[in-house]
């Protein structure tokens, strides 16, 4: 059941009747009873894959909740008699089994996703080496179902799981209640991933229905509409001509198709979590902003502050931290310095945690070598931007250079834009190889006729609909620097006379629906 579809809008408008109507200490129930309907209509077939690992996680919480309630008895019993060494034994031994328990979760939660979403990509990869190696032997490729928003669930639900062995959260004794934290259907195929402590509240607390709220949420789900079908299913038409024939193309007309494709994938992931935080905010649920503008970044770190937020945080949370802060990185670091030096050395860390967590995030977009590449090429500018941050702050401040004025921000925002740019090809691109090919076509034969001509309707587009996206473009343009200066663009619809706001809506909504595939 896609967000644009009829059959959503129809599922959402009986939805939101149900929910308002009903009583409010009944509403929890309509919302994990839509959630498992939307969820059997979009992915019938793999939805025991959602049941199972809401089950895992769900005792997995109750386990490790009883694990922490029998170690603060323990310690409570003993009071005032307990000595420093009683306790730290005490709190060990509650880790180990805590530990056991965790680590058969996370197998078990990731095992699934691992081999339904990277089984082939393995077996691929192993068969390849043994080819080369003139090894007899190959593994068999399987027609594998990859359930619906499965690394979105599965991220979710394992992220309340390490909550509750680090303490930071009691477990939910609710299973029903539990479950739809788990598959709320609003972020359950495009995020944003949510942390047990923002959300599982607001789903199980009463909404009475506010007018003011609505309006702001369905301004929202307008504005996801108008970027997914007006800007990326549009972009997305030149992508696909020119990486689809990438050999029939070359110079300023490939790095063009790069650049819509960052448009289009910005305009698509995000429209959706637009729309789906709308829907959430309708419903009176409040869900985490996912994107701030990411093309506004001044640096490739700051990009991966404002992209994927959700996705970002996470993976800093639970990969990058834990990793940069263990003993056996501490040991990494000391042995480090007495090569590299104290610099390098205390950096050394860092960079390998770094590196190993922008190897997860290459890995969750997508089961090839290509994003594999994705996420190394990142996580190796953001370890350079530190490396050669305290260098460049050094030679800015001895030659006076203010980097905060307009100028220079500018400057880095189109650096940072370029650099994302070359990202993509690996991130687009059929396979590695193809995407290094793409970039030399690029950079060895510079045509620059592209925009001379009629060479550019070529690639897809007619001239009414490259008008349309220009103008597109200029809107979202226009949005995204009001929003970057502070202005809250609801607020401020919803302050105008109201012959303008639904002059407004209404251009809003017959520009989607003549202009989107709707026309």
């Amino acid at each position: 059941m896609s967000f644009t579809s009829f059959s959503f809008f129809t599922f959402l408008s009986l939805l939101f009747i149900i929910y308002f109507l009903i009583p409010k200490k009944y509403q929890w129930i309509v919302l994990l009873a839509g959630s498992y309907i939307f969820y059997i209509a979009s992915s019938p077939v793999t939805t025991a894959f959602l049941l199972f690992t809401t089950i895992t996680t769900f005792y997995t919480g109750i386990f490790l909740g009883k694990a922490n309630e029998q170690y603060a008895q323990k310690v409570s019993l003993a009071g005032e008699s307990l000595t420093k060494e009683q306790k730290n034994r005490y709190k060990a031994e509650n880790k180990k089994y805590k530990s056991k328990i965790l680590v058969v979760s996370l197998l078990i939660t990731f095992g699934i996703l691992a081999f339904l979403k990277y089984y082939n990509f393995f077996t691929d990869s192993a068969n390849m080496a043994f080819n080369i190696l003139s090894i007899q032997a190959e593994f068999p490729r399987l027609n594998l179902l990859l359930p619906l928003g499965i690394s979105f669930y599965t991220f979710q639900s394992t992220g309340y799981v390490i909550d509750v062995y680090r303490w930071k959260i009691a477990p939910d004794k609710n299973l029903a209640k539990f479950a739809l934290f788990v598959s709320f259907f609003p972020q359950i195929v495009q995020g944003p991933i949510g942390r047990y402590n923002e959300l599982a509240g607001q789903l199980y607390e009463e909404h009475p229905f506010d007018y003011t709220r609505a309006k702001h949420g369905l301004q929202l789900v307008l504005w996801g509409l108008f970027k997914k079908l007006v800007i990326a299913d549009r972009a997305a038409i030149i992508v696909n001509t020119v990486f689809d024939n990438y050999a029939d193309y070359q110079g300023l007309t490939i790095f063009l198709a790069v650049f819509l494709y960052c448009i289009q994938v910005y305009c698509d992931f995000s429209g959706g979590i637009d729309i789906a935080r709308g829907v959430a905010q309708v419903l009176g649920i409040n869900l985490r902003e996912n994107f701030k503008r990411p093309f506004f970044a001044t640096s490739i770190a700051d990009f991966w502050r404002r992209w994927h937020i959700s996705l970002s945080e996470w993976m800093r949370d639970y990969i990058f931290f834990p990793l940069s802060i263990s003993r056996s990185f501490a040991r990494l670091g000391k042995t480090a310095r007495k090569y590299l030096g104290t610099y390098l050395g205390k950096l050394a860390p860092t960079f390998l945690a770094m590196l190993i967590t922008f190897l997860a995030v290459g890995i969750w977009h997508g089961a090839r070598w290509n994003f594999v590449a994705y996420g190394l090429y990142n996580g190796i500018l953001i370890f350079t931007g530190i490396l050669l941050d305290p260098f460049l702050t050094r030679l800015f401040s001895e030659r006076k250079i203010n980097t905060d004025q307009f100028p220079w921000r500018l400057l880095k925002i189109f650096g940072t834009l370029f650099l994302v740019c070359i990202g993509r090809y690996f991130s687009r691109a059929d396979g590695f190889t193809i995407a290094l090919r793409m970039m030399r076509s690029t950079f060895s034969n510079i045509d620059l006729t592209l925009f001379s001509g009629d060479q550019i309707v070529q690639l897809g587009l007619n001239e009414k609909n490259l008008f349309l996206l220009l103008v597109a473009l200029i809107v979202l343009l226009v949005v995204d620097i009001l929003q970057e200066s502070g202005i809250k663009l609801r607020e401020r619809i919803s302050a105008q006379p109201v012959v303008f706001r639904w002059a407004l809506y209404f251009t809003a909504i017959f520009s989607i629906i003549l202009f989107g595939i709707y026309g």
